[in-house]
């Protein structure tokens, strides 16, 4: 009986210990800087205009977010680009300012399915932070998306 009480007394000492690390391991693994894509069409922007609309059929919210304590990054610059009937045009691009929240939204039609699958080139810069270029894909009938956007700091 003494020998089951200690090992109840065991095992719930190592379930202890492994449960805080596999807690501690997801909160800290939740704001991992978000992973960079390829330029694509970007280096054809010079410039963009100040707009969180640029048709109608699908709204993206987006939330820009600072690593590793996943703070709010108010004051980003978004920019959004997507590819339309006719290609990339300046008609297909827009850009937003983060509010205090870290907080977006941007809404256009549902990109164009052009041999990939339908998205949305994302660049996002903040002067404390490294830019981030990445991309958003649009599910298949989806008419909104939402999208958590990491940014590395500088220092």
């Amino acid at each position: 009986m003494v020998r089951a009480f200690a090992c109840l007394v065991a095992a719930a000492a190592v379930a202890a210990v492994f449960g805080v690390a596999a807690s501690a391991t997801p909160a800290a693994a939740r704001c991992q800087p978000t992973r960079g894509d390829a330029a694509g069409p970007f280096q054809q922007i010079t410039t963009v205009a100040r707009r969180a609309k640029i048709g109608t059929g699908h709204v993206l919210f987006g939330r820009v977010v600072r690593a590793p304590d996943c703070a709010p990054v108010a004051n980003a610059l978004v920019v959004l680009w997507q590819a339309g009937p006719n290609g990339y045009t300046p008609r297909t691009r827009g850009s937003v300012v983060t509010d205090r929240a870290g907080r977006f939204r941007f809404e256009g039609p549902v990109p164009a399915n052009y041999g990939r699958e339908p998205h949305i080139h994302i660049v996002v810069s903040h002067p404390a932070y490294r830019e981030l270029l990445t991309r958003y894909v649009v599910r298949r009938g989806a008419t909104t998306g939402r999208i958590r956007l990491v940014l590395a700091p500088l220092l």
